[in-house]
């Protein structure tokens, strides 16, 4: 009997393009290397799928990071060792950050290892284990393909892993894997099928709340950074509840927009001694918290001093603690809505807030001719929000004015408080645009920040986005010289606006533009909002000192934080 080979011509690389567009991924984005570039030809082939190329894996796996917030999935497809390891950075954001990113990663020949054979790009030695151990603290799930006909299992299990923890994960395809043939997927709903709330489970921890709330007289809800990451299933379950239960509603620092800022029950973001609009005030009052999503580290509470002191009730992504309780499988928008049906209307934070609520701060109006501020800034970049507004903010400075800012209803704001590395906004902001063009991206980033990802406004012009970039440049890391001064602090100045032009070559319409004054900023935000073939940059200057009280008084917690002696 003569055996026939097989005539499917479908392949590992025809495999994974397949099931990133069925969990609905339009763009993915790579750098080449010789161990994917097969794999890329597989992904480049697939006619949902739209492949962008980035300046460095850095910042490659940051704007997956960012399409991730707009697309609630991304993938990120880089090279083995010098491309992976660099690529980890943004992984990891995206892993504190409670982001899918699906890393991929080419790998070398299968047969490399069994013939002991020391290749490039490597460490030198002969085991290639080290990637996918390394690839495993900073993802859900980690796989190395062997053989194609373990791909399919393999690849659909990482995948559904970080759909469901809302953590991203490794794939590694060897490259001479990528083209091997492999059978075609399966219904994709064996992926994306999500995990309902165990019903025994989610009716004992609404019992447990109402017990929690019994006799308490001051409840306030603290929403944190985790409630986008549960969906907008529960964003809206979460207003059901605070209309229901007619309590206050403050948010933390990295959840600022999920709750409507326009609605009569948002107190405000509680941030400590930075909180705005006296939200510390009525959140220490209170005698019952309901935490929703939150997130307490060393910065959301400024350097520990602003931990609540009360027995907290906490409602996460999949489970619900009291204290002395806990209820696993429990998905947190199908515990809100039904704690919604269950609570007694108690207003009385509201009545106390409406005395502590601080009137409305009156912002001065610098002229046309004045030196530009900080404050200054902040104003005109309030103006330019709407409902189609979506505002990244950098580490720094730039957290500080953003918190500050009132959003109106629709508008989006991006922040990545739980990493915090410097440069994150601008590839974040690249990523984000090309799945929401329809969008006004703006970017608030310091010169410092600027500096470690400035490589990636060159896609911005190559793919002609109007992305608003308002760069601060009071040249130095001021949010470093807050909690540590010293002369590494100090950074070369460049000509920023001048740099647009050199990613223009000769195909760009980038515009950068320079603003001294409060009307050159003034005139330059108008030619950025009639701007649409590409992005704008503006160079606001100011002083080197003029920073926000709110970054100087954080910084001075912090740096107290870091500098405690160690235990005896």
């Amino acid at each position: 009997m003569v055996r026939r080979k097989p005539t499917w011509g479908f392949t590992v690389g025809d495999y994974l393009a397949e099931r990133l567009a069925q969990v609905g991924i339009r763009h993915h984005f790579v750098v080449p290397g010789d161990f994917n570039l097969i794999l890329l030809d597989k992904l480049q082939a697939h006619p949902d799928l739209t492949e962008i190329g980035c300046a460095n894996e850095l910042n490659c796996s940051m704007a997956a990071e960012g399409y991730a917030r707009a697309n609630g999935v991304s993938a990120c497809v880089v090279t083995f060792s010098v491309g992976a390891i660099s690529a980890f950075n943004g992984t990891g954001s995206a892993y504190s950050e409670n982001l899918p990113l699906i890393l991929i990663s080419g790998g070398p020949n299968t047969n490399d290892a069994s013939e002991f054979n020391i290749l490039h790009h490597t460490l030198g030695g002969t085991d290639y284990t080290y990637q996918i151990e390394m690839a495993k603290k900073v993802t859900c799930c980690a796989v190395a393909v062997q053989r194609a006909s373990e791909a399919p299992r393999l690849i659909d299990r990482a995948i559904r892993a970080a759909l469901l923890a809302k953590k991203p994960c490794y794939i590694e395809i060897p490259t001479n894997l990528a083209g091997a043939a492999c059978v075609r997927p399966g219904p994709i709903s064996a992926v994306t099928e999500p995990v309902a709330s165990d019903k025994n489970a989610l009716e004992a921890a609404a019992k447990c709340a109402a017990e929690y709330l019994t006799g308490k007289l001051k409840p306030v809800i603290l929403a944190g950074p985790k409630l986008r990451r549960a969906g907008p299933d529960a964003e809206q379950a979460l207003i059901k509840l605070a209309e229901a239960l007619g309590c206050a509603v403050a948010v933390q620092p990295a959840a600022k927009g999920m709750f409507p800022e326009n609605h009569k029950q948002f107190v405000g973001i509680f941030w400590g001694q930075v909180s705005t609009d006296a939200a510390d005030s009525i959140v220490h009052w209170a005698d019952a918290l309901i935490c929703v999503g939150t997130v307490f580290t060393d910065y959301s509470t400024v350097g520990w001093t602003a931990v609540p002191d009360i027995p907290l009730m906490a409602a996460e992504m999949d489970h619900v603690t009291y204290p002395g309780a806990h209820f696993s499988r429990v998905r947190l928008a199908e515990f809100l809505n039904l704690l919604s049906t269950t609570v007694t209307f108690n207003n009385s934070t509201m009545v106390e807030y409406s005395r502590l609520k601080p009137d409305p701060v009156q912002v001065h109006t610098a002229s046309p001719g004045d030196e530009l501020t900080r404050k200054e800034i902040a104003r005109q970049l309030q103006n330019m929000l709407d409902s189609k507004s979506s505002l990244f903010v950098e580490t720094g400075d730039s957290w500080f004015n953003g918190i500050q800012l009132k959003l109106p209803p629709g508008a989006q704001f991006e922040i990545e408080m739980q990493w915090g590395h410097i440069g994150w906004s601008i590839p974040a902001a690249f990523g984000y645009t090309l799945r929401h063009p329809d969008r006004r991206t703006i970017v608030l980033v310091g010169d410092g920040s600027f500096q470690v990802t400035a490589q990636e406004v060159s896609q911005m012009v190559r793919f002609n986005l109007p992305i608003t970039i308002l760069l601060i440049n009071n040249r130095g890391y001021t949010i470093e010289v807050e909690i540590h001064d010293g002369s590494y602090n100090k950074i070369k100045n460049w000509d920023y606006a001048l740099l647009v032009q050199a990613f223009n070559s000769t195909d760009g319409q980038a515009k950068g533009i320079k603003a001294d004054t409060a009307g050159e900023l003034e005139e330059a935000i108008r030619v950025a909002g009639t701007h649409k073939a590409g992005p704008t940059l503006i160079e606001c200057t100011i002083h080197q000192d003029d920073c926000s009280k709110e970054l100087i008084t954080w910084g001075h917690y912090v740096a107290a934080a870091n500098a405690r002696p160690p235990r005896s």
